[in-house]
């Protein structure tokens, strides 16, 4: 995903990129395209980048251990300045680019964003009941025939206490 700004006019300019997973080596959870939707806004000192990515993914739910599909989509922002980059900056977002730049490529940041959009905790849905702790049964699918979890006596007066409240 390279954009050459040699030329490249003063103002806003816009770019869709598509692009194989593999490609960028993003195939540990990710499948299919890398869609980009790039806004680009450059002045005579700078550019400014804003895209949106889209991805699919494939994810093992961490309740129930089912493999589901999600689409991940993230945005992000990018600050490129022409010139030399001053030794005491650190900013993260910002690029300085050699005056004699004529592309950028946007591989890398596009594979660290999409990296930084996989949810820390993956559900196949929000209210994913998860596996049952005796048997392991998914209780997505259903009831397992074991009895109920017996209640260690140490906890009964807060059991107590919860049926007051609740009553």
């Amino acid at each position: 995903m390279i954009i050459k700004i040699s030329n490249l006019s003063d103002g806003a300019h816009y770019y869709n990129f598509e692009e194989s997973v593999n490609d960028l080596a993003l195939n540990e959870f990710f499948v299919g395209n890398v869609n980009a939707e790039v806004e680009l806004s450059k002045s005579r000192s700078q550019i400014v980048l804003n895209a949106k990515l889209s991805l699919k993914a494939i994810f093992e739910c961490d309740r129930c251990n089912s493999e589901f599909e999600e689409n991940v989509v993230t945005q992000y922002k990018m600050v490129y300045f022409f010139g030399v980059e001053p030794k005491e900056d650190s900013s993260m977002g910002i690029t300085y680019l050699p005056l004699d730049s004529d592309k950028i490529n946007l591989d890398n940041d596009v594979k660290d964003f999409s990296l930084l959009a996989i949810p820390m905790k993956k559900l196949c849905y929000e209210d994913c009941k998860g596996l049952c702790v005796k048997c392991g049964k998914n209780l997505n699918e259903g009831f397992c025939n074991c009895s109920q979890i017996e209640v260690d006596n140490r906890w009964s007066a807060l059991n107590e206490l919860k049926n007051k409240l609740n009553n």
